[in-house]
């Protein structure tokens, strides 16, 4: 049987690199539905465009009624969900658009598909799939030593962590009282080609390139597990595909690195492929540390690996050296991005609004 796959927030980082290995590794027809806020681009799809397996609807999970009547129209056999609000940052200072979004925007997302899933005949019923794309943090802060399993218990720090918890529980609710075929991921930290330059590798990359101070919060010891997000793409199709039903899969790279080793490879690599008057590490500055900054992530990725087979391909210095190639040269994708969007200014301070 074919597949016709719906995607939410398909124009944003993660989900353009699903819709890129959908399309180009697979026959699946591929229903990108995306909002188009700040940080979707639909320059990321450029190369799957024109391809007639795709296509684009500009559409708010948050809107219901849009929801059961994309699902009537499509006809799916499978919903890959990532729409959300994703950086921790804005979290902190605007709250709502994450618990609108990340809650409420998948509580209408699994109505929908729960009214069409129980319209299907027997077979294609069977066949459906919804595939609810999460966070590590969702698991809160690890201490020196221990991995996050999938049994780890919730414990989510930040307004964005708290709106992904939720709504992870709302999608195994959705499989455990109303049976309907759900799996569930939660990853490690992505990086990659296309990231919106909010986040920290891009972010540092690019004013690195530019000179610009690099600004690092607290001591620059908190620890991340950095995943690729071509690994990962392929890892969400893996357990949408193969996936045991009401079950999580944690995705992560086995990276684990602090943010101030991350920060120091890129000024090194930079350092040898652009001149520049001083050691971009001079351009690092210390600055005070995000509200509830979780101190380590890392994520087990054995059951994954064992019971579906995947493997990460990138380990951390190959794929880091590939995507700040990548930015270097395409610089026409992340500078109009820089100049009208976000020009890297500090976000996620407690008092604003």
């Amino acid at each position: 049987m074919a597949k016709k796959i719906i995607v939410t927030g398909g124009a944003g980082f993660i989900g353009s690199a699903v819709i890129r290995h959908l399309i180009g590794d697979t026959d699946a027809e591929v229903v990108n539905v995306d909002k188009l806020t700040y940080a979707a681009n639909l320059d990321t799809l450029k190369s799957v465009a024109d391809n007639p397996c795709y296509s684009f609807h500009q559409l708010d999970i948050c809107d219901a009624g849009a929801m059961v009547q994309l699902f009537e129209r499509e006809k799916p056999t499978h919903v890959m969900h990532l729409a959300a609000e994703s950086h921790v940052d804005r979290s902190i200072s605007g709250s709502r658009a994450f618990v609108e979004t990340n809650i409420m925007g998948t509580y209408n997302l699994l109505e929908a598909a729960r009214g069409y899933w129980m319209g299907l005949s027997d077979g294609a019923k069977e066949d459906f799939r919804f595939h609810h794309i999460s966070t590590d943090e969702v698991y809160g802060s690890l201490g020196a030593d221990g991995l996050f399993e999938e049994t780890t218990p919730y414990d989510p720090s930040s307004p964005y962590s708290a709106s992904k918890a939720a709504s992870d529980h709302l999608a195994m609710a959705w499989y455990r009282t109303y049976g309907m075929p759900v799996v569930l991921s939660n990853c490690s930290n992505n990086y990659g080609p296309y990231q919106f330059p909010e986040k920290l590798i891009p972010l540092m990359i690019l004013n690195a390139m530019d000179g610009k101070e690099l600004p690092v919060y607290g001591d620059g010891s908190n620890i991340r597990d950095w995943l690729h997000v071509d690994d990962h793409a392929k890892a969400l199709v893996t357990i949408l595909t193969k996936g045991r039903l009401g079950q999580g899969y944690n995705v992560g790279g086995r990276n684990e690195r602090t943010n101030l080793q991350v920060v120091h490879t890129i000024c090194d690599t930079l350092d040898d492929k652009m001149k520049a008057n001083e050691p971009r590490r001079e351009l690092i500055k210390f600055v005070t540390d995000r509200p509830g900054h979780d101190q380590r992530y890392a994520i087990d990725a054995t059951k994954l690996e064992r019971e579906l087979g995947w493997k990460a391909e990138y380990n951390f210095d190959t794929g880091i050296q590939q995507t700040i190639e990548w930015y270097l040269e395409n610089r026409d994708w992340w500078e109009p991005l820089r100049n009208k969007v976000y020009d890297g200014q500090r976000l996620g301070l407690v008092g604003k609004k």
